[in-house]
């Protein structure tokens, strides 16, 4: 079982290992003092599992740009989602299918990253796609995510496929009906977005495969250009987003390269506007954002943390020099400086929301990727009793 994680009502996370709980004691026989928080919020065993299946066949530029820019969006969203009381982490695969870049022998599909909370990858994953001609299996590709990705047993988790292209359903060897259905006879719901009209969708059986995995069925306009909505806000936004990343606290063999990932990805998201950034900005202060593999005051929230195990070797270098205590200290120096900037992200983000809400309305919806997504989330999660609120 997944341990329970009690996480910071303002910023989304705090500290509740045995390295930061109360007198902590080290292998030095000395105590740390740790600050208290009053409220909290739970981070519990349940998981809200997204595969991301993507046609890169020639046409479907306009779709792979989407994902590329909307991407944070659906993860704030996505993050706002509570069971009984406790937050739900996310964990995103992505997949893609019908490039001739791919095995014919293997469908012309391809897992590239399996399930993983390490969202910086998956923004990295995305935007090296390219397109290039091939053959949409959508059976083919439905059947090898059931089969290959390591989905939760719990029927307490969401586990969701979204599959998106705009080639006929049917298409291949595998028949997309088996492939539905043994995907929904362990759980896992079936969503379908046809990149184009809906009768069209619905007479190239689209519609059919998301009906026999209890998902459903969208249609978007791949090609519509994403509508950047700006804020007086958002200068606010990127500035906090630079003293967050200060408070990365690098560590391991990998560590270094994933904190220069986590620039990198930054400045995928700049590439398209502002807005991204704030999206991504926001995205990072949530209860989502998990970098504990690489990052010692993520690592150090687990109870199994101890400090006195992570070698100098892989330490940065303004905590080689420290003992334990100092380093213990140093960490949760870090923790409450992200602590007090995730409080201010969350706190602009909520008057930044409600400044997009208002444009919204004089915009009208948008026919696109994150919005299919989000809606559909809604739709099935309220199913197993899932809430969403807007505090990250």
């Amino acid at each position: 079982m997944k341990p329970i994680i009690i996480l910071s009502a303002a910023l989304g996370l705090t500290l509740s290992s045995t390295a930061f709980a109360g007198n902590t004691h080290t292998s030095a026989n000395k105590t740390l003092q740790t600050k208290k928080y009053q409220h909290h919020i739970v981070l519990g065993k349940q998981k809200i599992q997204v595969a991301l299946l993507m046609d890169t066949s020639s046409s479907m530029d306009g779709l792979i740009e989407q994902a590329k820019s909307q991407l944070w969006s659906i993860i704030n969203e996505l993050a706002t989602a509570e069971y009984q009381g406790t937050k739900p982490s996310i964990e995103i695969a992505l997949y893609h299918y019908g490039n001739s870049g791919l095995s014919s022998s293997n469908g012309y599909i391809q897992q590239i990253i399996p399930f993983t909370t390490d969202l910086d990858k998956v923004s990295e994953e995305l935007f090296k796609m390219t397109t290039n001609g091939g053959d949409e299996y959508c059976g083919a590709v439905i059947s090898d995510a059931t089969l290959n990705l390591q989905w939760s047993e719990s029927n307490e988790d969401l586990k969701l496929i979204y599959i998106a292209g705009n080639e006929p359903f049917n298409q291949g060897s595998v028949d997309y009906t088996k492939a539905c259905r043994n995907a929904i006879a362990k759980g896992i719901v079936v969503n379908t977005i046809y990149c184009g009209g809906e009768s069209e969708g619905i007479n190239s059986s689209w519609k059919d495969g998301a009906l026999l995995a209890d998902g459903q069925f969208m249609s978007i306009d791949m090609n519509q250009q994403t509508v950047y909505i700006e804020t007086p806000f958002d200068t606010t936004l990127l500035r906090l987003n630079n003293e967050l990343n200060s408070t990365y606290v690098f560590y391991g063999s990998e560590g270094e390269v994933a904190s220069t990932n986590q620039k990198n990805q930054d400045k995928n998201a700049e590439s398209y506007s502002p807005s991204v950034s704030v999206e991504r900005t926001v995205s990072k202060s949530s209860t989502g954002y998990i970098n504990a593999s690489w990052d010692l005051v993520d690592a150090a929230r687990d109870s199994s943390f101890d400090i006195s195990k992570v070698k100098d070797e892989e330490l940065p270098g303004e905590m080689k020099n420290m003992d334990d205590i100092k380093r213990l200290e140093y960490i949760k120096d870090q923790s409450a400086k992200r602590d007090s900037i995730h409080t201010q992200i969350n706190t602009i983000n909520q008057q930044r929301q409600v400044f997009i809400t208002e444009k919204k309305k004089e915009n009208g919806a948008e026919n696109s990727l994150d919005n299919a997504i989000v809606n559909s989330v809604h739709t099935v999660a309220k199913k197993k009793n899932y809430t969403f609120t807007k505090t990250n």
